[in-house]
């Protein structure tokens, strides 16, 4: 008999006893577990057994897993481990307490906004110092853990960077860099995409193409961030690539040089 592409609540998969789906998406489903060995609740993403049985569909979590133990960093979302388990292939990771998209749709103060901030470049320019291309930079990825923890996860689209790399058309609609979306994704294409997020916790819109200045949402901008933080901005959004900071690790050392508001 077939197994079935959902898992149900107190279900058993290993170790792991399956507690609520948090969310799914058309390759695997989140899930929130609690690990029975180690007697820690769990995310796990789980992949059908259809999508493990499909070789390029299953290559891009083996490149997720494989990429993790590349990454050592506060704000980069580690994998603990990752299986195959009664015919699924499983990635078990720490449980966060929302994500970053959950968390925009609320309130959130300057002091907030610019603190995830940092900890979003500062993920990035780690995979970026590691050749590590992430490919699919957006709220859903930045996980929020106590004490306003954020870590990047979801490294299935990354490339590592080479000479004229080409890909197909990864990343998702809304935050995809113009050159990533036909193919050539590159360090600046994160930056875009990493811009359009800093801009979203700011202004509470996202930019829509053709991405010209000033975007919706400017007014929340102006009154939360002085004008050199606006020009910083900016360039990262910038719509050729060879105008934006070449990499992450370039547009944080930007960004520390940019006198903090007063409170």
């Amino acid at each position: 008999m077939p197994k079935s592409s959902t898992l149900r609540a107190r279900q058993r998969l290993g170790k792991y006893r399956i507690e609520k789906k948090l969310s799914s998406g058309e390759r695997a489903s989140i899930y929130r577990a609690y690990d029975t060995i180690h007697a820690i609740p769990v995310a796990l993403k789980v992949v059908t057994p259809e999508m493990a049985a499909n070789a390029c569909f299953l290559e891009e979590f083996t490149i997720e897993a494989r990429l993790s133990t590349r990454m050592e960093h506060p704000n980069v979302l580690a994998i603990q481990n990752a299986s195959f388990v009664d015919d699924y292939f499983v990635i078990a990771m720490p449980l966060g307490l929302e994500s970053l998209a959950d968390r925009i749709t609320r309130r959130m103060s300057t002091d907030l906004a610019l603190n995830f901030t940092e900890q979003a470049i500062a993920a990035v320019a780690h995979a970026h110092q590691r050749k590590i291309i992430h490919c699919d930079i957006k709220p859903e990825n930045f996980i929020v853990f106590p004490d306003n923890r954020l870590k990047l996860s979801d490294f299935g689209f990354s490339k590592v960077a080479q000479p004229k790399l080409k890909a197909s058309g990864s990343g998702t609609v809304g935050y995809v860099a113009p050159e990533q979306a036909v193919g050539h994704p590159m360090f600046q294409s994160d930056v875009f995409s990493l811009s359009l997020l800093i801009y979203q916790l700011f202004s509470g819109k996202l930019p829509e193409w053709p991405y010209s200045w000033p975007p919706a949402g400017i007014e929340k901008v102006r009154r939360k961030l002085r004008p050199k933080a606006r020009h910083w901005l900016r360039k990262g959004m910038a719509l050729r690539p060879q105008d934006r900071y070449r990499n992450a690790v370039a547009m944080e050392n930007a960004f520390h040089k940019i006198p903090r508001p007063k409170r």
